[in-house]
């Protein structure tokens, strides 16, 4: 490896973690906005990408603990977004789903994390937003390719609802319904 491409491997993984504070920073910002913490919030948006689901297969798609998971659901039980429901193929496995008024909550989330990113887009000149956008989506192609050298079926679980990140016809292997 040479020294230009040592710099600049330094300088994606600076500008990546950057990237990742940032937008983590103004997830929780708008989260706040909705009285919701981010893992609430993002147990709505699973809820309300992917439908009712059981609970261990919801805590692996987003990557939490069951114990976690089971806070996180109480509270949001006690607040009237989620609600549980007999599973339909097994009467005594449960599965939780999104209230009427969880689906506001997660539709005001993904309506505040959309203008955050418009916001952003529009700082960006009109003549470089297409080159942008292309070039990020190159780059979750190539961390994909990297994350399956060293983690098979890793980017597929963890990043499966993005775009361009389409799981193989066996799923990720982890359970997970999405797959």
């Amino acid at each position: 490896m040479t020294s230009e491409e040592t710099r600049q491997a330094e300088q994606l993984r600076a500008s990546v973690r950057a990237l990742v504070r940032r937008f983590a920073l103004a997830e929780r910002a708008d989260v706040s906005c909705c009285g919701l913490t981010v893992a609430q919030a993002a147990t709505l948006e699973a809820l309300g990408r992917l439908g009712p689901q059981r609970l261990g297969a919801l805590g692996e798609c987003l990557g939490i603990t069951a114990s976690t998971l089971t806070r996180n659901l109480a509270r949001l039980e006690d607040a009237g977004l989620v609600r549980r429901e007999a599973d339909p193929q097994d009467g005594r496995a449960q599965r939780v789903a999104l209230s009427a008024a969880g689906r506001k909550a997660a539709a005001e989330v993904e309506r505040q994390e959309q203008g955050f990113a418009l916001s952003v887009l529009a700082l960006v000149p009109d003549e470089r937003r297409g080159a942008l956008v292309t070039a990020l989506g190159d780059l979750l192609a190539a961390v994909r390719q990297a994350t399956e050298r060293c983690c098979p079926g890793a980017f597929d679980h963890l990043m499966g609802d993005f775009p361009g990140a389409e799981t193989t016809k066996e799923g990720c292997g982890n359970g997970c319904e999405r797959c």
